[in-house]
């Protein structure tokens, strides 16, 4: 067994499932993609007309039923080279960096501001390199290109500076199309890319029981071209959902059960993951955090609900609502990484989150690396190994008066005890002292620093890079042209205060200090 975490009675899912599957038999969803609502009506599904909003599509319990069981239970995601890299299914848990930032924590200043390309590509290969963070998210948008093209660049700085898979998505209605294309020069033709997929496009219902123009016409577009793709309702707790948790994921499993469906009737054993970013909204601060423990909470029931129909998971946790790397960021991260390992959400977004998701943080990923490995650790199975019995260990301890020299201590502790990089902090207060006593900050940004240092790019034959340059460029407005690409020079490591809040920080570690 592995060790879990419940929120919900055995007793209640079934009652979850028929009260959703009701809203969207009697109530029905808001597809207001007019190329979906037209092939929903081939499959026979009707609209009923409605007073406050557009006409919404109902749902009969047996075409909802019908999805559910033609959509995988596990899918496997490769590698730009065409590897098995993740498997997502059953219990097995994937950490992954947030996404939908805007803005990043300057880990060389201290300062918030606008994101531009040369931090992503400094995101990605940092990011590349961290053993617990299972494959990458396009994080955040950068600021220096037309807007029309940024989630196509998003994925070229990907595709050009790692082999791992991504967490993506487009931007606009016909994003989709552009961005598959370029995912298709790394494979045979498109059947291959079917079959190996490389990417996780998020499609987000928005509320009210709606999918948009752009969210119906990415579906489409997602699962036409073999791409998985995973259901994502922002379900605001206290504010378009109830304040309650059964009355919540009642209303997040409805919007996710539309999700499936439609992508089911699209293309049957269409791979879909069942997500959510799930948030409260507090009436005293009018802010919506998804760090809230009633949030956890919720997304701890709704993967309950998903598992119970054997379909794999997503969800937005391991990540903090502060905005720099502090005592809130480390306990909200931790906590959160630790229920989805509990839970076993098969890929959790949210490393490197601050802010509502709206700043990323490197020195906060490589933290955050480290606290998804413990809790990965902590999740492992429970097994007997070689430790039961334990007389003849009781002997051998009070024999040679310990047993680090033992043989079953040799055998195993390099499995079962879990040593953390030096950006954590296990030393004594000497030790830690003689080391030139850096503080988190100062260890977070030396490890940034170092993986920076040590990224090793992988090759990419430059006609392919072309070709992608130019998938990219062909959206760009006229007269607009794409970045330049200035990788960050290797090894160095700029001079001067942080700042952090109008305070001055200390001053980050020396180069030869770092390593």
């Amino acid at each position: 067994m592995r060790p879990t975490i419940r929120v919900l009675p055995n007793a209640l899912i079934p009652s979850i499932l028929d009260e959703a599957k009701r809203i969207l038999a009697e109530i029905g969803m808001e597809v207001r993609g007019p190329a979906l609502r037209a092939r929903l009506r081939d499959h026979g599904l009707h609209e009923r007309d409605t007073v406050d909003d557009g006409p919404r599509v109902l749902f009969p319990p047996e075409v909802v039923d019908a999805a559910v069981a033609s959509a995988p239970r596990s899918f496997t995601l490769f590698d730009r080279d065409g590897r098995p890299h993740a498997d997502l299914g059953g219990d097995r848990v994937h950490f992954v960096p947030g996404s939908s930032g805007l803005k990043v924590l300057d880990h060389r200043t201290g300062e918030t501001r606008a994101a531009n390309t040369r931090d992503f590509i400094e995101y990605v290969r940092v990011a590349d390199g961290l053993p617990h963070i299972a494959y990458l998210a396009t994080a955040f948008s950068t600021n220096d290109l037309a807007p029309e093209i940024s989630d196509a660049w998003r994925l070229y700085l990907t595709l050009t500076n790692s082999l791992k898979p991504v967490v993506t998505g487009a931007f606009t209605e016909h994003g989709v199309g552009r961005m598959a294309a370029m995912q298709q020069l790394f494979r045979r033709d498109a059947a291959d890319l079917r079959a190996r997929p490389m990417s996780i496009f998020t499609i987000t219902a928005t509320g009210f029981f709606r999918y948009s123009e752009d969210s119906c016409q990415n579906l489409i577009d997602c699962v036409e071209a073999g791409i998985p793709v995973e259901i994502v309702p922002v379900t605001l707790m206290g504010l378009i959902a109830p304040v309650t948790l059964i009355g919540a994921t009642v209303m997040h499993v409805a919007d996710v059960l539309a999700g499936i469906t439609l992508a089911q009737l699209i293309r049957p054993g269409a791979p879909v993951l069942f997500g959510g970013a799930p948030a409260t909204f507090h009436m005293k601060t009018a802010q919506s955090p998804m760090a809230a423990v009633e949030a956890l909470a919720l997304d701890v029931a709704y993967v309950e609900v998903a598992r119970s129909l054997g379909l794999p998971t997503q969800s937005y946790m391991a990540l903090s609502e502060g905005k720099f790397l502090d005592a809130q960021a480390g306990a909200e991260t931790f906590g959160s990484a630790l229920l989805a390992a509990l839970a076993g959400v098969n890929s959790v977004s949210g490393p490197g989150m601050l802010d509502y998701v709206l700043t990323f943080s490197l020195e906060k990923l490589v933290l955050d690396n480290e606290l998804c490995g413990q809790a990965l650790h902590f999740a492992r199975e429970t097994q007997v190994k070689d430790d039961l019995p334990t007389v003849e260990l009781v002997r051998q301890l009070l024999a040679d008066k310990h047993l680090l020299t033992a043989e079953h201590t040799l055998a195993h502790w390099p499995r079962e005890l879990y040593l953390p990089g030096e950006i954590f902090d296990r030393t004594n207060r000497e030790q830690w002292a003689k080391a030139g006593g850096l503080e988190l900050q100062a260890r977070a940004r030396a490890e940034v620093e170092q993986r920076l240092a040590a990224y090793t790019s992988p090759h990419l034959d430059p006609v392919l890079e072309a070709e992608l340059r130019g998938l990219v460029a062909s959206g760009l407005p006229a007269g607009a042209a794409l970045p330049e690409i200035l990788p960050p020079a290797v090894g160095q490591v700029a001079v001067g205060p942080r700042r952090r809040g109008g305070r001055r920080s200390p001053e980050a570690p020396a180069k030869d200090e770092a390593a």
